[in-house]
């Protein structure tokens, strides 16, 4: 077994192992709660929970870190008198973590916000200054890049090559690429944005908020710092310059994931191309918007069209499907639960499919992996086709517990429709009546009436599948 993770930084796929073994530790930023989350939130969020999901069942436990940018200019800019910048980013803050747990990505160890952490961002800063590469000027504080060497390290850029940082006011800066510490209060800016500190009034920079609590949560030196690519520069440039120029080791691997585009153009806000996340989980079923997310390689960039979650819709059937006709022959299997009693000793075969494991240990290959899911269903397909109910127990077995390593097991609990279920119940209860009148005309051999019947059940959309242990009916459409 070994884990390969492609590191931003190295620029190459590397073994991975943890530091501390049998602990992964992991920084993922996360969201600044100036408005709801769009669908490419979604993606990021969803790309580390699967991640997180894989390095619990290879080394056994993962402390996971995500932040909450409560504090920042775009948060400001979009408050309002009638609710002010710490109310708007609070209700950002619980829309993100709704749309998040309803694509079931599981709550991270520690969820910090950044305005917890304002002492230790302030010790940060002391010790930057102390070093020689940060300073103070006009109620601002700068981290001083040409300071550094090893600054551009991440995203191989030389200092003359890079753009003037935007993040700050000017006014006291020594090069136009130095970045903001801290920033002074300025007029017009609500009093309760701002903390004392040993510079004035003011309030973070972003960059240095994640520096800060990454630190707090992880030490001076994690595994792993996770985030979209659109982050690479200049936030994860600026935190591996600060941390490391402060005497942090910090990240020992950089991992991020590919941007969702529409018609090929990255999904952004400003750019008014946006899919909210409440939008698309009120049309579509969650667990549907769980797979379309995650069936494209993480690093790639996933564009979304029309078909992309009709795709995830029917691929999702399949296994349901599957799922379903076992559950005819056999009670439905728990995940790592007891395995089914068989004639033969197959304990060689309740194991992982050996080419679902190779793609996940190879850079959490998802699309390589479903594609092992889909080719246990067929063969447990085949094997019901066959009668051989201990390969098709098997297979079910594997299914479920490859579905649940990706959360998208539609047995899980999470993903049953409770509020659909009556509606259900009577369902089947007035298509097993017209399937018991289709068996007793069959029975009469009024083959007549049997087809009348079937031809209505079929018209209504509803399959029939005659077996060993009866008839059993599914909606054509999933």
């Amino acid at each position: 077994m070994t884990v390969r993770l492609y590191d931003t930084q190295a620029q190459a796929l590397r073994d991975f192992a943890p530091a501390e073994p049998g602990n992964v530790t992991m920084y993922v930023c996360g969201p600044t709660v100036q408005s709801g989350p769009h669908i490419g939130h979604v993606r990021a969020a969803l790309s580390f929970d699967i991640l997180r999901r894989w390095l619990v069942h290879r080394f056994g436990r993962v402390t996971f870190v995500r932040n909450v940018t409560d504090i920042d200019d775009k948060v400001l800019a979009n408050a309002t008198p009638e609710e002010p910048w710490w109310a708007l980013a609070y209700r950002m803050e619980l829309e993100f973590s709704q749309a998040y747990a309803a694509v079931g990505i599981l709550p991270p160890t520690y969820e910090p916000r950044a305005t917890a952490s304002i002492p230790q961002m302030q010790e940060l800063i002391e010790r930057l200054i102390d070093a020689g590469h940060a300073y103070a000027a006009e109620g601002d504080v700068y981290f001083d890049v040409r300071s550094w060497p090893s600054y551009g390290a991440l995203t191989r850029q030389s200092v003359d090559a890079m753009e003037s940082a935007a993040d700050a006011d000017p006014r006291g800066k020594r090069d136009p690429r130095d970045f903001a510490l801290w920033k002074g209060s300025k007029e017009g800016e609500p009093a309760d944005a701002a903390w004392e500190s040993p510079w004035g009034a003011g309030r973070p920079g972003w960059h240095i908020e994640c520096s800060a609590m990454s630190r707090r949560y992880l030490g001076p030196e994690f595994d792993i710092h996770g985030g979209g690519l659109d982050l690479r520069f200049p936030h994860h440039e600026n935190e591996l310059a600060q941390s490391t120029a402060a005497g942090d080791a910090f990240a020992r691997y950089w991992v991020h994931n590919g941007l969702v585009t529409v018609g090929d153009q990255k999904m952004s806000k400003s750019l008014g191309n946006f899919l909210l996340a409440a939008d698309v989980l009120t049309e579509f079923d969650p667990l549907v918007v769980r797979y379309a997310l995650a069936s494209a390689h993480y690093r790639s960039n996933l564009d979304i069209s029309p078909s992309t979650f009709a795709e995830a819709d029917a691929a999702l059937d399949r296994i349901r499907s599957f799922q379903a006709r076992v559950a005819r022959i056999d009670a439905p299997l728990e995940r790592s639960a007891e395995r089914p009693e068989t004639d033969a000793e197959p304990e060689n075969l309740f194991v992982l499919p050996a080419a679902f494991e190779a793609a996940m240990d190879d850079d959490l290959g998802v699309p390589q992996a479903l594609a092992a899911v889909h080719e246990t269903v067929r063969r447990g397909n085949a094997a019901l086709d066959a009668g051989d109910t201990d390969a098709a127990s098997i297979a079910a077995w594997q299914v479920r517990e490859m579905t649940g390593l990706l959360g998208i097991d539609p047995m899980a609990p999470q993903w049953q429709r409770g509020a659909a279920a009556p509606a259900t119940e009577a369902l089947d209860a007035l298509v097993r009546t017209m399937i018991d009148q289709r068996a007793d005309a069959r029975a009469n051999r009024d083959w007549a009436a049997a087809d009348r019947i079937r031809d209505a059940i079929a018209a209504a959309g509803i399959a029939l599948e005659d077996g060993p242990t009866g008839t059993h009916w599914s909606l054509e459409n999933g």
